[in-house]
């Protein structure tokens, strides 16, 4: 499926100081799906920056959720990317 823009990230915490965004996003679309290139098309105009928290929930059985961040927003969308375990930064 394809993103829909009825359907944005839902901002939980703006930014303070310098500190990035906190977003929550809740779809049937798959982690792969979601975490294509640019697959916020309206990322831009929503205010997503690069760095900025989303925390992607898979509405499915059972429902998954993945923490993710912003790694590129462009024209043409925000791109995401999501935390495995260890990582150390982004």
């Amino acid at each position: 499926m394809a993103y829909a823009t009825t359907n944005p990230p839902a901002l939980l915490q703006d930014r303070i100081g310098g500190g990035g965004a906190v977003w929550s996003y809740k779809s049937t679309d798959t982690i792969g799906t979601v975490l294509a290139a640019n697959y916020f098309t309206n990322g831009e105009a929503l205010g997503l920056k690069a760095g900025d928290q989303v925390n992607v929930i898979v509405d499915a059985s059972p429902a998954l959720m993945y923490p993710c961040y912003v790694s590129a927003v462009t024209d043409s969308g925000a791109t995401i990317v999501q935390v495995k375990a260890g990582a150390t930064g982004y």
